[in-house]
């Protein structure tokens, strides 16, 4: 079991920058994989960026690429999306995502995923 705790969602202005957090506990955090989706109100929930287990892969969204990045401490048990240039289409509610891997994989489908946080709102105004 792995418990996720999303937290650094706020309210920004359009083209300013947020780093939202997911701390995990309960097991070993390097043998997950770790996803980042958002649910924009009125709209089904969507990926936003992957990372497998050591951060040597990642995988965007196409809305957010080259603005977003997604990293990890394997040792601080947490990951982190770094978000710049934020958008008021970026508004939503953050989840974080945990998948229990053995591969060097990445994932992109929510079904992939086993455990999940309870998620941070993002507002961004223009």
């Amino acid at each position: 079991q792995v418990q996720l705790v999303e937290s650094g969602g706020g309210l920004v202005q359009s083209g300013e920058s947020l780093r939202l957090s997911c701390a995990a506990s309960g097991r070993t955090f390097s043998s997950y994989a770790m996803g980042w989706f958002r649910q924009a109100p009125g709209k089904e929930r969507e990926f936003v960026a992957t990372i497998n287990r050591s951060g040597g892969s990642t995988y965007y969204a196409d809305s957010v690429k080259g603005r977003f990045s997604i990293s990890r401490d394997n040792v601080k048990s947490t990951a982190y999306l770094q978000m710049n240039s934020l958008k008021p289409e970026d508004t939503a509610v953050y989840y974080c995502a945990a998948v229990y891997t053995t591969g060097g994989n990445a994932y992109y489908t929510q079904r992939s995923y086993d455990y999940w946080g309870q998620g941070t709102q993002v507002t961004v105004s223009s």
